[in-house]
């Protein structure tokens, strides 16, 4: 058995015990250098809890790669925003759940790429710049923006103006996460817009707290306002 299918065993099987959380420290042992290709691996997992896991261990992970060597923790983040590219055939999936919660973990990741992160929903007239046209993508950096905004919403607020327009997205997930965002950045002027989509009973199923959460649209609006 190769190195790497060992240690992606190793880790899968930390990310599926119910006791997970706990269990994560058992991953320090190890050089982070040799976690971060299982865990890429693991964000398309066939199991969802196994995914959602991936993610808060990867930002574990590089938070400690940081403070030992800035160069390769840049170097990995990098990879992570080729991986966005076209160039990588689309393989973007969950990559910007990980760029985000490294970048919770660690105030000098987060401090290099936060608007890197920001920029995939920016859309001006022209949608210049590393928007992405596939909605289902977006879901991805929009709940990568809550993460970060719930932490350090400092390095979100820029974004305003796109989140608000992001809440007449039709894909229910972009409109909640785009909600929730907003919330977290006391983003005032979107007031009257969220109020309008409390009655959104359209259902999502989404990581928040740790947990793999069954909630609705309006429900996230809801929570927003109540930040607000």
């Amino acid at each position: 058995m190769s190195r790497f299918r060992k240690v992606k065993m190793e880790v899968r099987d930390i990310l599926m015990d119910d006791n997970w959380h706990d269990r994560l420290e058992e991953l320090e042992s190890r050089p982070p250098g040799e976690l971060v290709p299982p865990l890429l691996s693991l964000r398309l997992d066939r199991e969802e809890k196994v995914r959602w896991r991936s993610v808060t261990a990867f930002g574990l992970t590089v938070d400690r790669m940081a403070e030992a060597s800035m160069e390769k923790a840049r170097v990995i983040m990098r990879t992570c925003m080729w991986y966005m590219n076209e160039e990588s055939g689309n393989l973007g999936w969950g990559i910007p759940h990980f760029m985000a919660e490294a970048m919770v973990r660690n105030e000098k990741v987060a401090k290099e790429y936060h608007k890197i992160l920001a920029s995939y929903i920016f859309c001006d007239e022209d949608c210049d710049g590393n928007f992405l046209d596939h909605p289902e993508l977006r879901r991805d950096v929009f709940w990568g923006l809550a993460r970060l905004a719930a932490e350090k919403p400092g390095y979100v607020e820029h974004g305003e103006r796109f989140l608000v327009a992001a809440l007449d997205e039709e894909d229910p997930y972009n409109r909640a996460y785009a909600a929730w965002v907003l919330g977290l950045i006391g983003a005032q002027g979107a007031r009257e817009k969220l109020e309008s989509l409390a009655s959104d009973d359209t259902g999502i199923r989404t990581f928040i707290d740790n947990e793999l959460v069954d909630t609705t649209v309006g429900a996230l609006v809801e929570r927003a306002l109540g930040n607000l």
